[in-house]
């Protein structure tokens, strides 16, 4: 922490003579608790980086030291007893030595980081680790996507179960060729219990497709690709509802658009990928289908860098009000995570800046929503 020291002017001669001893030790007093409290505030500030709002519940960091210098792709969940959160750490994106940590908060503040997956292969070869996603399912099981491979053209899909809220996990099974399973997004439930997973590839273009497996990653199924990846190409999917539509909302590369899609059969079958009006910087995204119906988003509402980063809301998908900003500041704000608590709070998790995790909560119903410029 940094500490601030102010210099005080000198008070005039007649002044200082009128200070009796008592007066003199009540002012070193309050000066040194004034001080104190400079220090506690400068201390808090430096995690105050959104700034206050209507909705904003409060904001901290999932953690302020770590063993790894970077960290990237944060995921968020639920459990029984309390949140976790993953993202993939290590010297930098694509290093060997990138491994999956997680963190737990059961409402004593969140636990110090530990390493829950890595790609090593034997003792002469490892890979670095991506994009891991957390989903907590029904029947009370933590699942834990991630990705493993040299790169996003190269790399294949992972999983890991816990059935502790992410204390202990069971042992890495690799998907089948051909699955990712959710690329960054976290699935979507489909009311006969299928687990909906928004993926993509990146070995022919950036294409979208669309998985599913009804009995937690045991078998699977998917779509063929739903964009061409010359025309339009796209990646991230993140699933809404609306009524008895889905919609897809996806990271897309030279566009400067966020670009979407809609289904009419829960994801067997979609329409033609196209813009929307949101722009996009070539930025993950993510977004969830709140309690009341409304669509949450949280992007990069730019089409260069990664700042600022805020949240839109929608009740149809498509004509977007902005919520709240998150940051606005320079720097990387980027790759977010959300979801919806049982309490009705929302929470976000983005990367800061490369070196920490964010953690913002929200009360979507105090949000005061603006026109989108």
């Amino acid at each position: 922490m940094k500490l601030h020291f102010e210099t005080f002017g000198e008070e005039s001669t007649t002044m200082t003579r009128l200070l009796t001893v008592k007066s003199l030790s009540m002012l070193l007093f309050s000066a040194y608790f004034g001080f104190c409290a400079t220090a506690v505030s400068m201390g808090n500030e430096a995690k105050a980086t959104t700034p206050d709002q209507p909705g904003l519940v409060m904001q901290e960091f999932v953690y302020d030291d770590a063993s790894f210098p970077s960290c990237h792709a944060s995921t968020i969940a639920e459990t029984p007893e309390g949140l976790v959160c993953a993202f993939f750490g290590g010297t930098a994106e694509k290093n060997p030595d990138v491994e999956i940590w997680l963190t737990r908060n059961q409402g004593n503040g969140w636990s110090a980081p530990e390493s829950v997956a890595n790609g090593v292969k034997d003792a002469s070869k490892r890979w670095p680790c991506w994009n891991p996603v957390l989903f907590q399912t029904k029947p009370g099981t933590l699942l834990l996507f991630y990705k493993v491979g040299p790169n996003p053209s190269e790399w294949w899909g992972m999983l890991k179960v816990s059935h502790d809220h992410g204390k202990t996990w069971g042992p890495a099974k690799r998907l089948p060729d051909g699955f990712v399973g959710p690329v960054k997004n976290k699935p979507f439930l489909l009311s006969d219990g299928t687990l909906l997973c928004p993926a993509s590839t990146e070995h022919d273009g950036w294409q979208v497709q669309m998985e599913w497996t009804p009995d937690l990653g045991k078998t699977w199924h998917r779509t063929g690709p739903l964009n061409d990846g010359k025309k339009i190409g796209a990646i991230q999917p993140s699933v809404l509802r609306y009524g008895d539509r889905l919609q897809i909302l996806c990271r897309s590369k030279g566009l400067g658009k966020i670009v979407e899609a809609w289904s009419d059969d829960d994801g067997r079958s979609w329409s033609e990928v196209t813009a929307t009006t949101l722009p996009n910087p070539n930025s993950g995204t993510d977004a969830v289908t709140l309690k009341d119906g409304r669509a949450l988003l949280v992007y990069n509402p730019t089409t260069r860098g990664r700042s600022p980063l805020h949240v839109a809301v929608s009740s149809d998908g498509k004509n977007w009000k902005t919520g709240l900003v998150l940051e606005n500041q320079k720097g990387e704000y980027s790759y977010p995570a959300v979801i919806q608590t049982d309490d009705g709070k929302v929470h976000i998790t983005y990367t800061w800046k490369r070196e920490l995790v964010k953690h913002v909560v929200l009360d979507p119903a105090k949000l005061q929503l603006k026109v989108i410029d």
